[in-house]
């Protein structure tokens, strides 16, 4: 496992009323207030924001967030801006998740206002990259990566991008019960490293943590955390319960 401070991410999706989110952030602070070892966060509906930012209070659990709009306000029924989020406690925002670009018309170019709009604000964007597995299969893995951290990162210079977190989420293993191997994850995020050295240096390079996110589960945590570009995990389903979240927290 590499020098930088793992970060270990549970994204709720569209699941649990605010009063159902508060009562697992309580007990998830419980069972994870002695892990000093790695950053911990926790992304709810925005229906249930305020309740878990409550539940959350004093505690080494941050507040995430799952999408947000580019716009500080306006005509845009349905959405959410990067100062409500804020106003909310939300510290990270997950930005460009697969389920977004796969359901909701995301692409590269909204994931890049996305990105800008949470870096203004003073968010940590959680911006999410990863193949299907048709790409994967016909052997385009690494150019569409090229292509989203590009397009993510687009027009963004080194002093912005200090507390950027990328997410690598192979669209195949997402609540699919498949993993990638720890080999295959190894290379993709070794290769996303490399890449933001050659973007920007390698200092930024060194010092972005790299989640892994596909069918993370207690089971797996501690072989994909052994990997040295691994550092932390995006986690869905597992997160959802404390004890399983919290299994995997402390890996």
């Amino acid at each position: 496992m590499s020098e930088r401070r793992p970060l270990i991410a549970g994204n709720w999706k569209m699941y649990k009323t605010s009063n159902e989110a508060a009562a697992t952030a309580s007990e998830l602070a419980e069972l994870v207030d002695d892990a000093d070892h790695a950053d911990i966060m926790v992304a709810p509906t925005f229906t249930g924001l305020d309740a878990v930012s409550l539940a959350l209070n004093n505690s080494n659990v941050s507040l995430g967030a799952q999408n947000l709009h580019w716009e500080k306000e306006g005509a845009f029924t349905g959405e959410i801006s990067a100062g409500m989020l804020t106003a909310s406690g939300v510290i990270y925002v997950i930005i460009g998740h697969s389920e977004r670009r796969q359901y909701f018309g995301e692409t590269d170019e909204t994931v890049n206002k996305k990105m800008r709009a949470a870096i203004e604000a003073g968010l940590r964007p959680v911006m999410c990259v990863g193949e299907t597995e048709s790409e994967r299969d016909a052997g385009q893995t690494l150019p569409v990566l090229d292509k989203q951290v590009r397009g993510g990162l687009k027009g963004l210079v080194s002093e912005e991008l200090t507390r950027l977190v990328i997410a690598y989420e192979p669209v195949w293993a997402i609540g699919t019960g498949k993993t990638a191997t720890t080999e295959q994850a190894q290379e993709v995020h070794a290769y996303i490293r490399k890449l933001l050295a050659e973007m920007y240096t390698r200092d930024l390079a060194d010092a972005t943590r790299i989640l892994y996110g596909g069918s993370v589960k207690p089971a797996n945590i501690a072989e994909l955390m052994a990997m040295e570009d691994i550092d932390g995990a995006l986690v869905g389903g597992a997160s959802l319960t404390a004890d399983a979240f919290s299994q995997i927290v402390k890996f």
